[in-house]
């Protein structure tokens, strides 16, 4: 895996999270009081993703430093 695959999925990552606060806004707008609770769950599903990834970004840059 080349190592812009990780920069490239936390591109996409951030899009996909970007679109999904406006969707869920577009859906409380509209009163879709389910459908905005669905998608904040998969705004919060790429929230935890997107904070999992930067740790384990962090953890590899400081082993790499240390050796």
């Amino acid at each position: 895996m080349s190592p812009n695959h990780g920069k490239h999925r936390t591109e996409r990552l951030d899009y996909i999270q970007s679109m999904l606060k406006q969707i869920r806004a577009m859906a409380e707008a509209e009163r879709c009081d389910m459908l905005a609770y669905l998608i904040e769950m998969a705004f919060l599903e790429a929230s935890d993703v997107l904070r999992a990834e930067s740790r384990l970004r962090v953890g590899k840059n400081e082993r790499d430093s240390a050796a």
